[in-house]
């Protein structure tokens, strides 16, 4: 894939995150900052290109027709399509706006007949309704029965409650960690609703109810934005020249586990002592202290990455379609 196919492929999701009017204003700051994000980790020439594909979109220099034209291989047009589901789906089942983008998308590209185009649709609405599902059924059980339980008032029973979530944190991470190894696409779809159920558990743990909403908005205070989590991640693999091919093949093998695993392990064993730092102090911490403790909590947790790259890959070796779409209704 050349520079030019990248770009348009950028240019596709970022057409994809901007679809929905609702949201049109947040995620232009989710992806903007996602963009600044890249340039600011070391990654300049990957940041520059995001912002300069944005900027195309927003101005409309570039259409998502003319995008469409610069693919003309099948392979790059199926990535195009997947990634740009992940994207409508990032905060949860598609919307009408949503459903009718990609159904006109899928018609520009020419993959209405697609069979790997259908079965990968098929395997991402199951991720998304299982996060649906699986996060209603986990708010309504908490509702019965009148709201979580008080925060352990003996020290020994603190202790231990901390050290449940400490082991509940890095067993997320490695888990994100490993999806990203996935090669097929959908999987990268699960690390998000994980995330979200990560920081509801910590609340839980902590007695305080929290509903889906609440969460989004903790993660979007923190920077990591739903959809934007997802242009950047696919930024870093584009712009890296690290996707190979699609549709399920290999994409990029170590390199993309250098990155993307890194990216997944370390934004969420972060944002997982933030929540237990932020609802363990009663939620007093400002916007501004929440995002500099997260960037302060990142940087251990991409050098911890290194040590449990074996524990990592273990875990990847072992997970299917299945598995995933259980962990994410659970």
């Amino acid at each position: 894939m050349n520079s030019a196919e990248q770009r348009a492929v950028l240019n596709i999701l970022i057409h994809a995150a901007l679809v929905d009017g609702q949201k049109a204003d947040a995620e232009r700051d989710s992806i903007r900052e996602a963009a600044e994000s890249l340039a600011g980790a070391g990654g300049s020439t990957a940041g520059a290109a995001l912002a300069g594909v944005y900027q195309d979109v927003l101005l409309r220099r570039v259409t998502l027709a003319q995008a469409v034209a610069s693919l003309r291989e099948l392979e790059h047009r199926q990535l195009a399509y997947e990634l740009a589901v992940c994207v409508c789906e990032a905060d949860g089942l598609r919307n009408p706006a949503e459903a009718a983008f990609l159904d006109g998308l899928r018609g520009q590209l020419g993959l209405e007949g697609d069979t790997e185009t259908r079965a990968h649709e098929s395997q991402s609405a199951a991720i998304a309704g299982a996060a649906a599902v699986g996060g209603a059924a986990a708010y309504a059980a908490v509702a019965a029965a009148g709201g979580p339980p008080a925060q352990p008032g003996v020290p020994a029973a603190a202790a231990a409650a901390s050290a449940d979530i400490d082991k509940t944190i890095l067993n997320t991470s490695i888990l994100n960690g490993a999806l990203e190894l996935l090669p097929q696409s959908w999987a990268s779809m699960a690390i998000i609703p994980l995330q979200v159920r990560l920081v509801y558990r910590i609340g839980k743990a902590h007695g305080i109810e929290l509903d889906q909403g609440h969460i989004k908005e903790f993660l979007a205070t923190v920077g990591v934005g739903l959809t934007s989590q997802y242009v950047e991640q696919i930024g870093r693999k584009l712009i890296g020249g690290l996707i190979g091919k699609a549709a399920g093949k290999t994409l990029g093998g170590l390199s993309r586990a250098a990155t993307g695993m890194a990216f997944s392990f370390a934004s969420t064993y972060a944002l997982g002592h933030l929540a237990k730092r932020y609802y363990a102090g009663g939620r007093v911490m400002s916007t501004a202290l929440l995002k500099q403790t997260y960037q302060e909590l990142l940087q251990p947790a991409r050098q911890m990455q290194q040590e449990y790259l074996p524990a990592i890959r273990q875990r990847a070796s072992t997970l299917n379609a299945a598995e995933v779409i259980d962990l994410v209704r659970r």
